[in-house]
């Protein structure tokens, strides 16, 4: 029996990702898609969509102009990537890693 403790490295950092969506919008669908293959991958990935007439308060304070916008935050809150439009799985995994 092996008594070796395993070293476990400690994950508390989440990219923090705001999608800004709004109905019938094709490209929103495209970008989920997109976000979901970056979760799958990237399990520190954490997704938040806010549909920008349900939160136009927080959309208009983030300068959202269109849809689908994606935001992507460091844990201190600095936004470190920002796309309007659908964003690629690289762009999305690049700007989350630059994020933790």
């Amino acid at each position: 029996m092996d008594t070796t403790p395993a070293v476990v490295p400690e994950v508390t950092g989440k990219a923090q990702l705001t999608l800004y969506t709004s109905a019938f919008c094709e490209p929103c669908m495209q970008t989920r898609a997109v976000l979901a293959e970056a979760t799958r991958l990237a399990p520190r990935i954490v997704v938040t969509e806010l549909d920008v007439a349900r939160h136009l308060e927080r959309a208009e304070r983030d300068g959202i102009r269109s849809t689908p916008t994606v935001i992507v935050e460091a844990a201190d809150g600095t936004e470190v990537f920002r796309a309007e439009g659908v964003p690629t799985l690289a762009q999305v995994l690049a700007a989350a890693a630059t994020a933790l």
